[in-house]
């Protein structure tokens, strides 16, 4: 059927072309309504946002969350008290702050001797990517971060790898349309939850030894105040904070503080090797407005156009989720069709989508990667900090080298699904 083709979202686009930005398909038995254009997103989700803000039925995320546990899956109540505490607790250790940028440009540098070490010879950066942006999250979750060869750390990387694979996959899209036939079914998407709970495992693992030694005047990341909650609300029989809910809501902050951005500065770089004049100028804005002496910050930004505009194009063409995590309405709603204005080149990567004609960075209301409305990305902040610094870090330090002729780099996704996966490539990072 044409939802299990490889790429759905086209798919989903050409019916839209037909049917209009606003119609209905089957997801197997379920009804699916599908918003294919800006305004009428933007209707829904941030005109109708309370009326837009459930969490649509997806088995896959049913299952990698235990049933609706964690911040992502969740709904009603439960998705109000889980999200209102996770944000503040996340401001409280530094999100959005100098402090958590701090991490960030440590990890950056981090990174960056990792990458000397391979003496330019090319190599496969999926992982070095992973381990940098795991870590800055994982020192706001578990209130440290891992050396890059840590045994666990690389198991639950690879674990993580796998289930965005997974759910990106043929058999991850025909289980959200047959979840019951599916799930009885032999097939690689037992690997996505054999991952799923592996993961959850060393998450609960790593609960327990925080009781062990948790000290509630000093918490010392979010499991300690997670815990902390847990204790104050223990004589609740219907309070949201428990074990099962601290693992979901930890898995959620890990899974999406990991992989998101990790993919994005892997496919970004891709992207910059098949366009060596986009990188060549980012090269030219850096040693103007940065130089090479010292490390990049946030403040620098608003003084770098291109590579604010570049990173923008970067997340609109790589298009990542690209048809987002399903939504559903909390009443009865009558809602009508729109027309959608579109980017000039909507199909190139072409930074002039974010610049003007005398090249400041101009924002378009289409640009959406973090989602809109009441199911925002909760770390929107974080990422945008860490996709500016990282890349700005790495192309402040290297130029990029592609061992193959860049007209063979194929920037098409390896599989689009629920995510876009982008193909494995080596590059060379040569010390500027």
């Amino acid at each position: 059927m044409a939802l299990c083709a490889e790429i759905p979202w086209h798919t989903v686009a050409q019916l839209s072309e037909k049917y209009g930005p606003v119609y209905t398909l089957h997801m197997g038995m379920d009804p699916v309504v599908v918003l294919c254009s800006y305004d009428a997103v933007k209707e829904a989700l941030i005109d109708n946002a309370e009326d837009f803000g459930a969490r649509g039925h997806m088995p896959l995320l049913d299952r990698i969350s235990s049933g609706g546990h964690g911040v992502i899956g969740s709904n009603g109540e439960r998705w109000r008290q889980l999200r209102r505490f996770s944000l503040m607790t996340l401001r409280n250790f530094g999100m959005g702050k100098k402090s958590i940028e701090h991490r960030i440009q440590e990890e950056a540098q981090f990174l960056v001797e990792e990458f000397r070490k391979s003496k330019a010879q090319p190599l496969d950066p999926t992982f070095f990517f992973a381990k940098a942006v795991s870590n800055v999250i994982c020192s706001v979750v578990f209130g440290d971060r891992f050396e890059y060869e840590d045994k666990e750390f690389l198991k639950i990387l690879g674990l993580l790898n796998e289930i965005f694979k997974g759910v990106s996959s043929v058999w991850g899209q025909m289980y959200n349309v047959y979840p019951k036939i599916v799930a009885k079914m032999p097939g690689p998407h037992h690997k996505l939850f054999n991952a799923t709970d592996g993961i959850q495992e060393v998450i609960a693992k790593h609960v327990e030894m925080h009781k062990e030694t948790l000290d509630p005047n000093d918490p010392r990341d979010f499991i300690d105040c997670f815990l902390i909650k847990m204790e104050q609300e223990k004589g609740k029989p219907d309070t949201e904070f428990h074990m099962e809910a601290i693992v979901n809501t930890a898995f959620d902050l890990f899974g999406a503080g990991t992989e998101t951005v990790s993919t994005t500065l892997r496919y970004g770089l891709m992207i910059l090797l098949k366009h060596p004049d986009v990188e060549e100028r980012i090269h030219q804005e850096i040693d103007k407005v940065i130089g090479r002496d010292r490390a990049p910050n946030v403040e620098d930004r608003p003084h770098m156009p291109y590579m604010d505009a570049v990173i923008h194009e970067i997340q609109r063409y790589v298009d990542l989720i690209p048809m987002g995590i399903p939504r559903k309405v909390i009443r009865d709603l009558k809602f009508r069709d729109f027309l959608i204005p579109q980017f000039k080149y909507p199909n190139q990567f072409n930074p002039g989508h974010f610049l003007d004609d005398t090249g400041k960075f101009i924002r378009n209301d289409g640009f959406m990667p973090f989602s809109s409305g009441k199911r925002i990305c909760l770390g929107e902040g974080l990422a945008r900090m860490e996709l500016f610094l990282f890349f700005t870090t790495i192309l402040q330090n290297f130029s990029l080298r592609s061992p193959v002729d860049i007209a063979e780099i194929d920037l098409t996704p390896l599989m689009s699904g629920f995510g876009n996966v982008p193909r494995y490539y080596q590059l060379a990072f040569i010390p500027r």
